[in-house]
């Protein structure tokens, strides 16, 4: 199987590359970059005055299969990531049952083959049951196929529990996602702490629950040498924690998701459920401080956290809705619209945030770039296509988006996935 991809401008950050060049994928791999690659017996794929980057990764998405298939399963989020532009997702444990054993996580990998569109990487639990007092069998769960270990969702409260974790993942070089999250400080608020809850009458999320642990993971990786990501950051004094980190050669990276570099904690006026997630919407100080994490490197990665929920549970009162927001198919237009057309961001760096550090964070050698050899997993961007988002417009099973009827610039139209055509807007 050969595929030719004609006449766009690729951006691969790896090899320093912003070219008008053709790529030629033969038998799932990159076999070469060039000026008028002439390729026979090729399907030819002509993107003339479109962007090409290396496959998208989402590094932080929840399919909900097994377990509740009736919000996502692994075909519906799946057949979301390519329209959105992801040639790869990586899936949470925390389904029902949770991906704390082997066979699960080949159950997922069975799944993501039978009916999958995208690449599925399986991130397993750190605890049995995600329930933060025994480690799961992390060499085991890395053999059968994990890519990292998270019990996102929760938070691992018990510091030795997840010093442990850091040394253990650290010998099978797989890397410990933390979802990270003071829950004494948190309780049953539903909203960030400030103002705005004071006001709207709804407990709050002190930015402190966050930024204790992430501080907390910063001194255990220091401690172990070990690498620890941090999961979907939404404060200024995470950001500051982990620039200063860095700064320290502390082995740690952190991802942030587009909906806390677009909104505050103001959107919730309406009570609109679709406006709840946790972390929360933060303050326009926070907001702010995650552009310039972005912008400087400190922030490495963007993630969906796509969280799918259906209808009927987001459509009760603002207390008892569950938290999440699905976001697959928005997640490039908000990049492209609040970043690369703000100037926040280079398409250099786009492809950076969005391919080749999570390739690099989750070791996936083969991926993130379009060197020969690389895999055949391209992303293709109408980088000027002006769209607005219209929730009958969804193929994810779940429709829980604060953005329907929101105007974007900038759109995924074609995802090659291991040198196969998966969406294709340009036919």
């Amino acid at each position: 199987m050969k595929l030719l991809i004609k006449g766009g401008r690729v951006i691969d950050p790896k090899g320093v590359i912003d070219d008008n060049l053709d790529i030629l994928i033969e038998n799932r791999v990159v076999t070469k970059l060039g000026k008028s690659i002439k390729g026979t017996g090729c399907k030819v794929l002509n993107v003339k005055g479109h962007v090409v980057f290396p496959g998208l990764i989402d590094m932080h998405v929840h399919l909900r299969e097994p377990g509740r298939e009736d919000q996502e399963t692994i075909e519906t989020g799946t057949r979301a990531a390519v329209k959105g532009g992801f040639s790869s997702v990586v899936c949470m444990g925390n389904t029902e049952p949770p991906v704390d054993n082997e066979g699960i996580v080949g159950l997922i990998y069975a799944q993501a083959r039978d009916t999958g569109s995208a690449n599925v990487f399986p991130a397993a639990c750190i605890t049995m049951g995600k329930k933060g007092e025994t480690l799961t069998e992390i060499g085991s769960l890395k053999k059968a196929g994990a890519v990292a270990i998270s019990d996102d969702g929760n938070c691992v409260m018990n510091s030795n529990l997840m010093r442990r974790a850091l040394e253990y993942a650290s010998m099978f070089k797989i890397p410990v996602i933390d979802h990270c999250e003071d829950v004494s400080l948190s309780g049953d608020g539903v909203m960030n702490f400030g103002s705005e809850s004071v006001r709207l009458g709804l407990k709050g999320i002190p930015a402190a629950s966050e930024e204790v642990i992430v501080a907390r993971d910063i001194i255990l990786s220091a401690m172990t040498g070990a690498h620890v990501h941090l999961a979907h950051i939404s404060t200024a004094g995470s950001v500051d924690l982990i620039r200063e980190a860095k700064a320290k050669s502390i082995n740690v990276t952190a991802e942030t998701a587009p909906h806390y570099f677009t909104l505050t904690d103001e959107s919730l006026k309406t009570f609109n459920t679709n406006f709840k997630m946790k972390p929360p919407l933060r303050t326009e100080k926070d907001r702010k401080a995650i552009l310039k994490g972005l912008k400087d490197g400190t922030i490495d990665a963007i993630a969906s956290d796509h969280a799918p929920h259906v209808k009927h549970e987001k459509d009760v009162e603002f207390n008892f809705a569950p938290f999440g927001i699905i976001g697959l198919e928005t997640s490039v237009g908000l990049s492209m619209t609040s970043l690369y057309h703000k100037k926040i961001l280079t398409l250099m760096q786009f492809a950076e945030r969005l391919s080749l550090n999570p390739a690099g964070i989750l070791n996936f050698k083969n991926k993130g770039h379009l060197s020969e050899g690389a895999d055949g997993d391209v992303t293709v961007l109408d980088i000027d296509k002006e769209w607005t988002v219209k929730e009958e417009d969804f193929v994810s099973r779940s429709a829980n988006s604060p953005f329907v009827g929101w105007k974007m610039k900038g759109k995924a139209v074609v995802t090659v996935v291991s040198g196969k055509v998966v969406y294709n807007e340009l036919s």
